[in-house]
């Protein structure tokens, strides 16, 4: 176990490393979100139908939808080690197997963690506030980051599956529709009736809908669908289901590399 450890910190290690000599891939990575909080916000805001102050409502949505933004340089990164063969150096050193995916999966989430408190400081800015206890608002945290871990290992798998840097484009154009699809920017009763189902369903619908929740931002609209009643409990059981089909999958993909 001890050795597992120290070899995926070494690989996370590397990563950050990468941060240093890349500072531009980092800094567009949080300066996007930031960019389309305060387009929403500011440009297209008004969202039809709730109650209150706008930004309330929008900001704890984009925080969500943050959490899906980034996973296509995770995933080039993952094809890039992949063609120049640098996978292959690192199976033939006495590491342990699976470190290199850890090591990426752990950088990932931090520079997430990052991205997600420069969202909450502009979110402040912009007039923003939670109403709700400090751990409520850890709690939403929690969940937020948790739907991100699901997604970067969705990434992981599907950009082995790709595996080469330029279908990671195609790819990545199946997060847009997930990330639009979904109550961050209006509510689903502004909807046609069976689109705003499938938008409550959506995983980051559950999410954003348990953070305002958590943070205390009432939209003004009840919603009687079991999946608008229950998004604290969806909230948890998606990203887990998610984690727990695709994980084994970049694991065993992974693995069958070497074969």
């Amino acid at each position: 176990m001890s050795w597992a450890v120290t070899d995926s910190w070494t690989m996370t290690r590397r990563e950050l490393a990468h941060w240093a000599r890349q500072p531009v891939q980092v800094v567009v990575g949080l300066v996007f979100p930031v960019m389309l909080l305060l387009m929403f916000n500011y440009l297209i805001g008004g969202g039809k139908g709730i109650e209150g102050e706008y930004a309330e409502f929008l900001v704890p949505g984009m925080f969500a939808m943050t959490m899906a933004f980034g996973l296509d340089a995770t995933m080039v990164a993952v094809t890039q080690d992949l063609n120049k063969g640098v996978i292959d150096r690192f199976r033939s050193m006495p590491m342990t197997n699976g470190a290199v995916l850890v090591g990426r999966s752990v950088a990932d989430m931090l520079q997430s963690t990052a991205s997600l408190l420069v969202m909450i400081g502009v979110g402040l800015a912009v007039g923003w506030r939670w109403h709700g206890s400090f751990g409520g608002a850890l709690g939403a945290v929690g969940l937020l980051l948790l739907l991100r871990f699901a997604m970067l290992w969705i990434g992981i798998h599907l950009a082995m599956v790709a595996g080469r840097p330029e279908l990671v484009v195609a790819v990545q154009i199946l997060v847009w529709p997930v990330s639009f699809f979904s109550n961050a920017f209006t509510i689903p009763q502004n909807m046609p009736g069976w689109l705003g189902s499938l938008v409550e369903w959506n995983p980051m619908s559950a999410t954003a809908t348990a953070a305002r929740d958590l943070f205390g931002n009432d939209p003004g609209v009840v919603s009687t669908s079991w999946a608008a009643e229950h998004a604290g409990l969806l909230a948890v059981l998606w990203p887990v289901v998610l984690v727990g089909v695709f994980l084994p999958l970049a694991v065993r993909r992974f693995a069958a590399l070497s074969k």
